[in-house]
């Protein structure tokens, strides 16, 4: 390849002095950013850079830096050091190194593309996922995973992820929830999608995911999962909100009636009664005790209940982590010392034998102080302002009808029309018609649906002359012009005229 300011001089005879540096000009300030090239294994078109499936087991030397999207895909790429990327590529939003063969990534692998949004390595062969391994992705969004063999996370891994919103972790060998995604300091704060589907999950961490569920979707289908009690209860509670991993996916979960070793839990009744949502109010500082819905007493023995709050999950075996909610062993909910902000919506989660019905409901409604100051469906609190913004919008229409009804009142839609020095019609002649041509003319179709509101007139009115006589309407009466639908009250006028 020849240099760029070579090229240029060339085609411009002698010495080419004026395109030089101009040339040189436009490399420095970037808008040449093609001089780069392309390697021969590799297509670009603008910012997109794609290698893939040129077998390549390393990565191309002079791969163009201003790159947008590179995609190295189906090639046979084994291992992520450090330095794998030879320059920074600080525009890279999208790596895409599916389908090799990558076994290993170091520490701070993709410190040289801190841009990225989203990351591929599916379908590799990743067993461990160490710590920084993804150091300096604070921006990064998606993450791909799936297809891979991966049997352990380091609680670390995760740890600059912040914006990371969806994660896919189908088709691996773990065998624990990755509750650190959740839980671990300086992980995700948004993450809204993970997909653990087809992993080896056989136990659930059941009053965590009853806290996450808020949260955003988690995929569970296709792994072994253990019917206990917690687990049919989770299930079950995910049915009845229509939980979309679930229902999305229902055929695909293992934890069926009568099926696993919880099949005892599915033996209580249950009453035929549809369960309505109950509202319970207390005083701030006063104990309040709230039954599990549906709940049959007694508890069987091994069963454990859980209340989902506003704020977090409880449970009926396990220390309570707050010190005034308390989950008793025959699973009614306790609220000790209460608290404004302990209203909300609570939910008792527990296997119940069966689905939720349509009309049953595992959820309460508690209201911490006067119902006439919490409104019905969030709970929240009323205050002035709302009765303000009501006060000051009836205030408002009136003001707005009064403008209207003058308006209507004093401004004539008809042109006024006057023979030589007239003085203007004023506010003592309305006439509204639908067409000023009509009004002009002094046309009237008799169709019923125009009114004209007359006044004896001043002797300077412009409306002509001669001057109308006066009519005596003593003999008209208002039932008479409402049984006259086809008249208007211009022809009533007009025959009352002709009577005198």
């Amino acid at each position: 390849m020849r240099p760029v300011a070579s090229e240029l001089s060339g085609r411009t005879g002698v010495g080419g002095s004026c395109c030089r540096p101009a040339a040189l000009l436009l490399l420095c300030l970037g808008f040449l950013p093609w001089v780069a090239g392309c390697p021969s294994e590799c297509l670009c078109a603008s910012d997109i850079v794609s290698c893939s499936g040129r077998n390549l087991s390393a990565l191309p030397f002079d791969l163009p830096s201003y790159a947008t999207r590179l995609d190295l895909s189906h090639n046979t790429l084994t291992a992520l050091q450090t330095d794998w990327l030879s320059q920074p590529f600080d525009r890279l939003a999208t790596l895409v190194l599916g389908k090799n063969r990558i076994s290993r990534v170091e520490a701070n692998a993709f410190a040289s593309a801190p841009r990225l949004l989203h990351l591929d390595l599916a379908s590799n062969r990743l067993t461990v996922l160490n710590s920084s391994v993804f150091a300096g992705l604070k921006e990064l969004k998606e993450l791909l995973l799936f297809g891979n063999q991966i049997v352990e996370i380091n609680p670390e891994s995760f740890r600059d992820l912040h914006s990371l919103q969806r994660l896919y972790l189908s088709s691996n060998k773990l065998t624990a929830f990755p509750l650190e995604l959740y839980e671990a300091p300086g992980g995700p704060r948004n993450l809204s999608f993970l997909d653990l589907s087809y992993n080896r999950l056989s136990e659930l961490p059941v009053q965590s995911l009853l806290a996450l569920t808020r949260r955003g979707g988690i995929y569970l289908q296709g792994n072994p999962l253990v019917c206990d009690c917690a687990a049919l209860a989770l299930l079950e509670y995910w049915v009845w909100k229509q939980y979309r991993p679930l229902v999305d996916f229902r055929g695909e979960y293992p934890c069926k009636e009568g099926v696993g070793p919880g099949f005892h839990c599915q033996r209580q009744g249950v009453p035929d009664v549809p369960l309505e949502l109950q509202m319970y109010q207390v005083e701030p500082g006063n104990w309040l005790r709230v039954p599990c819905p549906g709940l049959t007493l007694p508890v069987p023995e091994g069963q454990i209940v859980f209340w989902l709050t506003p704020t977090t999950a409880l449970n009926s075996s396990a220390p309570q982590p707050s010190a005034h909610l308390t989950v008793l062993p025959n699973g009614t909910l306790e609220i000790q010392a209460a608290l404004i902000e302990d209203s909300g919506t609570y939910a008792c989660v527990a296997s119940r034998g069966r689905h939720y019905g349509p009309g049953e409901s595992p959820e309460v409604a508690v209201v911490v102080g006067n119902l006439s100051s919490t409104s019905g469906g969030g709970l929240a609190h009323r205050s002035s302002a709302e009765h303000f913004n009501t006060a000051f919008t009836t205030l408002a229409s009136c003001v707005v009808s009064i403008i209207l009804v003058l308006l209507y009142l004093y401004l004539t839609p008809c042109r006024c029309r006057g023979g030589g020095g007239s003085r203007g019609c004023g506010g003592r002649a309305i006439i509204l018609c639908s067409d000023p041509r009509e009004a002009e003319s002094g046309q009237r179709r008799s169709n019923g649906k125009r009114v004209a509101f007359m006044e004896p007139q001043a002797e300077d009115s412009c409306i002509g002359d001669p001057k109308t006589p006066a009519v005596n309407l003593d003999h008209i009466t208002t039932e008479g012009i409402l049984k006259n639908g086809s008249r208007t009250v211009e022809q009533t006028f007009t025959d009352a005229s002709q009577k005198v």
